[in-house]
């Protein structure tokens, strides 16, 4: 009977085995001393064999260098002798390796014969190890050697590896894309949260859509589409730097900012546009053109407007900007902003003006810009993007003038690079850098069916076109390239959001929806109609059914309530408790008697005097309000036909 140690033995004999008890237990194995082990010892007997091992594949490695410029000096001097050499030192070496892998088995199975254990028979011993090491310091068996096609493998790997660090075109996502439909005109916007999870649209058909990657199948359609200005095209779209809010930037003058699920959190006042000093208004009084939020402060934003102001707004406070800065001309004149973006440490806010400048100010100081240069683009051109890169240190500007140029925050006085014959058509073209830094991308216009819009990769370094890939028959308005999904977004002038990755060098984002099979609709829901069934429908209420109508009117004929003669309608004002026709109410009798009567009076001064008498003989409204102060009538009385026949001289009489 054993104890809870690993190694002590209990029983009536404890110098042996008890064959009694051995037999008693089935097995003649019982009671035989337990093995122990030693982790540590095996450990290190591991880190040896690895170390070994390694040592090993470098030697061969080695060997095969030099063997391979052998081989290449030989080809040089043209001789042809065949090289057996190596061939023969290699198949030394396995045979040497396998007669010491015999010997140790042997050596092994002699050792085993001597003391019998309890388990499965230990690993044998590698090649080239210690004699003075136990056989139980082995843990498991080792894997076997690499061959020297593994071996090459592993070199080509770690030179393709080399080549891409090398070669920043081999990082573009570009073997794969699948396509969103937004609408059928542009796409304007385009805005993915920092975790890259929802992708959002906008366009210049009004519409907000929101696409979730991980909730999509195959069919690739929006989970939820809103019109959040109105009937304003919407010019820009991002997501804060915690991914709960959207800024909309659209035509109209107030800013939007929305939540995830697109339910308004709150929208920028409207300034006075009667005021002359823009900087004493609350808020924009013109379209405004972009926006951008502040890269480490949560709740701030910036928007830019025609009405030349450059504003800072809290989410907050929507009843009044932040701060404001007026872009000027050298002159003191003010100028529009087109564009408008953070420093990646949000200490710097950047703005392209319509007169080609480009001015940067310190966030906190809003009076005079930091820096400024006059001509950055042809003046009368509209820049549509100043974008910085990761390290902060070079800044990217797309010019109306179809070009794209780099430039130095540290020496702002002349660019670094320029690269000119990028067409652009839309205000809103912008450009971006790839997440390492080494690569500035933007989009082509084109004519409608006069070529393909292009999406143009330039090494930052040299600013040479490294690549440039065809997108569709309209122009590339958007793109924006993920820094943690190293994938790449794509809006178009034809309603179309495209979507670029590499299934081996992407992450989640669009490898998650592609993988779905697309739902099919229950054939079960679109055919059949969903029945309301009450109790009394079911056949253990129904009543019965009789098969003929002939005895049930019969029956009918005999019921009293339902042969009974209805009463005709009384006529008059009613008798024996029936109401009449009309209603014993007494709004049916005024209805009837008063506010009916249509008594058209042909003569209207006969209808007055119809109650002259009465007026004269009981004076009550008028007359007696009068009777004091009435005055006393003062004309002479007019005499009759009568007493004037009277009066007539008699000359006039006889002359009649």
């Amino acid at each position: 009977m054993e104890s809870s140690g690993p190694s002590e033995v209990t029983g009536s004999d404890a110098s042996g085995p008890d064959p009694q008890l051995a037999v008693t237990m089935g097995f003649t194995g019982f009671g035989k001393k337990a093995r122990t082990f030693d982790l540590e010892a095996m450990f290190e007997q591991t880190r040896r064999t690895a170390v070994e091992r390694s040592r090993k594949t470098l030697e061969a490695r080695e060997k095969e260098e030099e063997m391979n410029r052998e081989k290449e000096l030989r080809r040089q001097n043209e001789d042809i002798e065949p090289t057996s050499s190596g061939s023969n030192v290699v198949r030394d070496c396995s045979k040497q390796s396998s007669r010491d892998t015999s010997s140790s088995g042997s050596e092994e199975s002699s050792d085993s014969s001597d003391d019998e254990l309890i388990g499965p028979p230990l690993p044998p011993k590698m090649v080239g190890e210690p004699d003075q090491l136990m056989e139980a310091d082995i843990l498991g068996p080792l894997p076997p050697p690499l061959n020297d096609d593994e071996e090459e493998e592993d070199d080509d790997d770690d030179d393709e590896g080399e080549d891409e660090e090398e070669n920043p075109v081999r990082k573009i996502p570009d073997s794969h894309e699948i396509t969103l439909r937004h609408g059928t005109k542009t796409v304007s916007a385009l805005g993915l949260d920092p975790s890259g999870a929802r992708l959002v649209t906008g366009g210049y058909d009004y519409d907000v859509k929101f696409w979730d990657f991980a909730g999509m199948d195959a069919s690739f359609k929006a989970f939820r589409s809103l019109q959040p200005c109105e009937c304003h095209q919407i010019k820009s779209l991002q997501y804060s730097n915690t991914g709960d809010m959207i800024l909309v930037v659209s035509g109209s003058s107030q800013a939007k900012v929305i939540d995830r699920d697109g339910f308004e959190v709150m929208e920028c006042i409207k300034g006075d546009q009667y005021i002359v000093d823009m900087a004493n208004t609350k808020g924009h009084t013109a379209m405004l053109h972009t926006g951008s939020w502040h890269p480490k402060i949560k709740g701030e934003f910036m928007t830019c407007s025609n009405d030349a102001t450059v504003r800072l707004w809290e989410v907050e406070n929507p009843k009044k900007q932040k701060s404001v800065f007026k872009p000027r001309t050298m002159q003191g004149k003010k100028v529009i902003p087109t564009t408008c973006t953070y420093s990646r440490d949000g200490n710097l806010v950047a703005a392209a003006c319509q007169n080609g400048s480009i001015q940067i100010w310190d966030r906190n100081l809003t009076v005079h810009p930091k820096f400024h240069y006059k001509q950055a683009h042809d003046p009368g051109t509209d820049t549509s993007c100043v974008a910085f890169s990761y390290d902060g240190n070079v800044l990217a500007s797309r010019g109306g003038d179809d070009t794209l140029k780099l430039w130095d925050i540290r020496q702002f006085n002349k660019p670094l690079f320029s690269a000119s014959g990028l067409p652009t058509m839309f205000p809103m073209t912008d450009c971006c850098f790839s997440p390492d830094d080494k690569l500035v991308v933007t989009g082509t216009s084109v004519q409608r069916g006069c070529g393909s819009g292009k999406l143009v990769f330039f090494e930052r370094r040299t600013f040479q076109k490294v690549s440039e890939m065809d997108i569709t028959d309209a122009s590339v308005v958007r793109c924006l390239w993920h820094p943690k999904l190293n994938q790449i977004m794509v809006g178009t002038g034809n309603g179309l959001a495209k979507v670029y990755y590499d299934p081996n060098k992407s992450q989640r984002g669009a490898k998650l929806c592609v993988v779905k099979t697309q739902r099919k609709a229950k054939q079960a829901e679109t055919l059949t109609q969903d029945y309301i069934i009450t109790p009394h429908a079911l056949p253990m209420f129904r009543e019965p059914r009789q098969r003929s109508t002939r005895k049930q009117l019969e029956k009918d004929r005999l019921d009293p309530l339902k042969s009974h003669k209805p009463e005709p309608p009384v006529a008059g004002p009613g008798r024996g408790g029936r109401v009449g026709t009309h209603g014993g109410t007494l709004s049916s009798y005024i209805v009837k008697n008063i506010a009916l009567d249509k008594t058209d009076d042909s003569n209207p001064r006969e209808a007055i005097l119809r109650h002259a008498k009465a007026a004269e003989d009981n004076p009550y409204w008028v007359s007696p309000a009068y009777s004091k102060t009435q005055p006393k009538t003062m004309f002479a009385q007019v005499e009759s036909d009568d007493e004037e026949a009277k009066n007539e001289p008699e000359w006039k009489k006889r002359k009649i």
